[in-house]
Parts: structure tokens; C-alpha cells; sequence
């Protein structure tokens, strides 16, 4: 698998004494660009200078003003929409809107900004780099596809240093764009979708949205799944407890949510269902599989204090929550493909030990 050559920005120096300052040759749209030396700023805040940005091909079509969210990080919103209301910022020259379309080959002036020195975080290392990296089981010039494995979350914030994203983004240095096209909770692991381009980004989250991605999960249950219950539609709220941790509940003001379900294997105390969520709401699998009767092994937010520590007496040591596999047509060939992911070694482990002793029993 081949990697993109890293970007190397040539270093910025002023004129000397005597010489007249060279005009700069606009920068081509992508990831922000930092061309400017911090200056006359307080402490802890950077000063960016007048920047000149090209439209490339991959940034056509977005909207000027989330354009600008990406190249000025950092920015509060508030300041962006302020110097588009002010006209500091021009396309082609011209005045324009926050709604404006970018167009390929556009000239975006981008005016001084200051903003905060964001702290030095945490790079991820070398050998969670090669973990992620090894874990990619799809890739080509517009997307990858990863194998998340349980335990890391699909991106930092809320205490943690770095994500998935954060990871594949030190691995790669060179790329210009890597995104999320969807999300997984910390705990489940399996296929989380990335894009390496804006084009497909759109694409695939409006793939999403008209449902034309099938997700499949496996989840280990507890309990004998019934055979007549295919399908869990109920409307899901999110809360907040009284610790400020967020959670879901079934509930008539909540949003409309559906989930079909099939029984893969039945062990005598677990089931192996496949879980299919049609909607995509937080925590749907797991509050859908709760109110049928069957809590997923190993959710220490939805299973009850008896089933947990039940689960966790016989060896579960994780969230037993799959993404198994994916149905989708690719960025711009829209070729059909259906990618799968093998369980790790400890949702396999567990599943050998529960066959075991069903076997043993007969």
C-alpha cells in the first residue's frame, strides 16, 4: 500500500533591508495552510497574515463559509462570519456571502486572523500508528475503510489525547484530507469509513442519508433470542444522567428508530444476532436489543449489575458489539462492494468458550 508523499512548505522569511517584499504565490485549497510567523499577538494567541487560497477541484461546490472553518481552526465561528460581513473576505476580488458556492480555481482572500495557540498535544506513537494501519482492510484514492478495534474511540476529546482519525492523520503526514464519513462508539469495534477526499466525503454521507449503505453488526446477547422478534421499532431519546453522562432511552418523544434483528447461533444463556440498524441513532443497537429483553454482554451503561458481573465471571472482557460488514457503492466508479471484518481475539475467544461448553452439554 503506497502512501502519499509528505507536503513540504517552503520556510517563510521577510525581505531584507533594501529589498522589496515578494508578492506570494497563492496557496491551492486543502488542509489549512500555515505560511504566516505568529506576530504581534498576545500570549498564547498566534496572528496569521493575509493568505491567498486557490479553489482545487475536491473543495468545489462547498460553501464559503465552511471553507474557512477548515482553513482557519481555531477561529471562533463568530470572527469568521465577521470578516465575511465586513467584505475582509473576497473571492476573485469580489464581495461575497457565507452561503456563496466555491468554484475550482477560485482566489479566496483570507484576511489576519488571531487566534488561540491550541497546547501541545500528544502525538500518537509509532506502534499505534502501525496497529491502525494494519487494521485498514479497504483502501483506494478516494476512501479507506478501517477495522476499529474495541477501546479506541473514532476520534480525542471528552480526557482523550487522540482517536482513530488523529491516528491515521500522524501516520500520514502527506495527505492532504482524511475524515470521518460515520461514527462508532468507543467499545463496539469493526468498519468505520474515512475519506481521503471532500468529493467522497459527500458522497458518502449522502449515501447514508437516503439509507443506501446497509450496516450489518454482530452482537452476543443475553439470553435466548426469540424467533419472533425480527425487527425492534421504537422512537430513541437521548438524556443526561446526573454525572452528566449521556445515555437513550425508549420514548414516545424521542426520534423514530428501527433495527431488524436475526439469531446467528443460540448457546444456552447467549445468543449471536445479527443487528441491522435502518436509522442511525446513538446507542440504537444497544437500546433496541435492551428493550427486547436482551442486553448486549459486556455494556456496562444498558446490562443489568447481575448479567454484567455474570458475563465478566466467565471471561468477557468487552463490549460484545461487532460492525461486521458494510454494503456500499464506491466514490465516483459506483462499483458495489461488501467488505467484512473478522472479530478480534477476545469477542472470538469468548464465542469459542461458549461453544465449547453448548457442545460439552449435548
Amino acid at each position: 500500500m503506497s502512501k502519499a508523499p509528505r507536503n513540504r512548505q517552503a520556510r517563510q522569511s521577510g525581505p531584507r533591508r533594501g529589498q522589496a517584499a515578494r508578492p506570494q504565490k497563492p496557496a491551492t485549497g486543502g488542509r489549512p495552510q500555515q505560511v504566516s510567523a505568529p506576530s504581534g499577538g498576545k500570549a498564547g494567541e498566534i496572528r496569521q497574515g493575509v493568505r491567498r487560497v486557490v479553489v482545487d477541484e475536491d473543495n468545489e461546490g462547498q460553501r464559503l463559509d465552511n471553507f474557512l472553518l477548515a482553513q482557519l481552526r481555531g477561529v471562533p465561528k463568530s470572527i469568521i462570519y465577521r470578516v465575511i460581513r465586513k467584505g475582509e473576505v473576497r473571492v476573485n476580488k469580489g464581495r461575497v456571502k457565507p452561503d456563496t458556492r466555491l468554484k475550482a480555481g477560485d482566489e479566496v482572500r483570507i484576511p489576519p486572523v488571531t487566534r488561540k495557540e491550541k497546547p501541545e498535544q500528544v502525538a500518537p506513537g509509532s506502534r499505534v500508528q502501525g496497529v491502525m494501519e494494519n487494521a485498514i482492510v479497504f483502501e483506494n484514492e478516494h476512501m479507506l475503510v478501517v477495522n476499529k478495534p474495541s477501546g479506541i474511540a473514532v476520534h480525542g476529546g471528552s480526557g482523550l489525547s487522540f482517536g482513530l482519525i488523529e491516528v491515521l492523520r500522524s501516520a500520514r503526514p502527506g495527505t492532504r484530507f482524511l475524515e470521518l464519513v460515520h461514527r462508532l462508539d468507543r467499545d463496539t469495534s469493526g468498519l468505520v469509513m474515512v475519506a481521503k477526499k471532500r468529493s467522497a466525503l459527500r458522497y458518502l454521507q449522502d449515501e447514508l442519508r437516503h439509507k443506501r449503505i446497509r450496516k450489518h453488526y454482530h452482537a452476543l446477547v443475553a439470553g435466548d433470542w426469540p424467533d419472533d422478534v425480527s425487527r425492534v421499532e421504537q422512537p430513541l431519546l437521548r438524556y443526561e444522567m446526573p454525572n452528566g453522562e449521556r445515555r437513550v432511552r425508549v420514548d414516545e418523544a424521542g426520534k423514530a428508530s428501527l433495527t431488524t434483528f436475526r439469531c446467528l447461533s443460540a448457546f444456552g444463556g447467549y445468543s449471536l444476532v445479527e443487528a441491522s440498524p435502518v436509522t442511525g441513532r446513538t446507542h440504537q443497537i444497544r437500546v433496541h436489543a435492551l428493550w427486547a429483553g436482551h442486553p448486549i454482554a459486556g455494556d456496562d451503561k444498558y446490562m443489568d449489575d447481575v448479567s454484567l458481573k455474570a458475563f465478566r465471571a466467565a471471561g468477557g472482557q468487552r463490549l460484545m458489539l461487532h460492525a461486521r460488514a458494510l454494503e456500499f457503492s464506491l466514490p465516483v466508479t459506483g462499483e458495489p462492494v461488501r467488505l467484512e471484518a473478522a472479530y478480534d481475539d477476545a469477542f472470538q475467544q469468548f464465542l469459542d468458550r461458549l461453544a465449547l461448553r453448548r457442545n460439552s452439554n449435548r
